[in-house]
């Protein structure tokens, strides 16, 4: 049987190359890590020549994956996500229990994070630890007190609570001036969530939806999280599919507009709130505060 210890990587190369797949960018991964862009690109070359083929495609100011890179990514990604919630969780306590909130990462950026500043305000006596991931997390081994989920409504755990619903809508920088991008394909660049296993929040669907499924674009952006489309319609360079519940704020703050007439299209998957059995009185309090940010009426 293979040592397949002694066939794996380096852990520093793995986490150096999902910094980089996070982020798609070698400046802001090095950022992140607190290394150099020249150090964080030598040890991304490092785990290439250790494994053998190539996993990204460096382009000017742009980098995309290999399919190698893309299946080492997705796997390795939530790997490490994992294995550093783990080491969170086996970390002696430095006082009082933060209260942890689990969402995907696109959730976690574009809805918890903007509003977290607000309610460490209003609570300032109450701690939060928030799990950014892509996958669903088990609450109760885990030891999460609670989660916002992305399901259809047979899927969600039993239990949750309904936050909002999903609706798409095609949005641009205001400075774009798209009004119908339905009709104005030609002339605009897509930015596309590169995620296969949810073709309704890509282009294709929506365009058939709209009767221009047959144009084409002046060209594609593809983005492996959905927070980095958002960001990159913020930058002006595309239009994007915006989920309304994650970009509503940025809306009505006029940092995005809308880029279509069509209505918004709506979807058989919403926003659940799932939290474990047993919560402390500061979980319920943060429990409080999600509900409450939603809208959602209190179980």
């Amino acid at each position: 049987m293979p040592n397949r210890l002694l066939d794996l990587p380096s852990l520093d190369l793995l986490r150096s190359f999902v910094a980089v797949g996070r982020r798609m960018s070698i400046t802001l991964a090095a950022q992140d890590l607190c290394l150099t862009q020249s150090a964080l690109s030598r040890q991304v070359q490092a785990l290439e020549a250790a494994l053998g083929y190539p996993l990204l495609v460096r382009g000017y100011r742009s980098i995309e994956f290999t399919g190698e890179g893309r299946r080492l990514f997705r796997s390795a990604d939530a790997m490490l996500e994992q294995l550093g919630e783990v080491i969170d969780a086996l970390r002696p306590g430095e006082g009082r229990q933060a209260v942890t909130i689990n969402a995907s990462i696109g959730v976690t950026a574009l809805w918890l994070l903007p509003r977290l500043n607000a309610f460490q305000q209003a609570a300032p006596g109450v701690d939060v630890r928030v799990a950014a991931s892509n996958r669903f997390a088990d609450l109760e081994r885990e030891q999460i007190d609670m989660a916002i989920r992305y399901c259809r409504e047979e899927d969600a755990p039993a239990g949750a609570l309904r936050l909002f619903d999903e609706a798409l809508v095609a949005v641009a920088h205001p400075s774009l001036g798209v009004q119908a991008i339905e009709q104005q394909l030609r002339e605009q660049t897509l930015l596309e969530f590169d995620d296969a296993s949810r073709p309704w929040l890509q282009w294709p669907a929506w365009l058939r939806a709209a009767g221009a499924g047959r144009g084409k674009p002046r060209s594609v952006l593809r983005f492996n999280q959905y927070d980095q489309v958002v960001q990159a319609a913020l930058a002006g360079q595309g239009v994007a599919l915006g989920r309304l519940p994650l970009v509503r704020d940025l809306l009505a703050q006029g940092r995005l507009a809308l880029a279509s007439k069509q209505p918004a299209a709506a979807s058989d998957y919403a926003y659940w709130l799932h939290t474990r059995a047993a919560l402390s009185p500061n979980a319920r309090i943060v429990r409080d505060w999600i509900i409450a940010q939603a809208g959602a009426p209190q179980a």
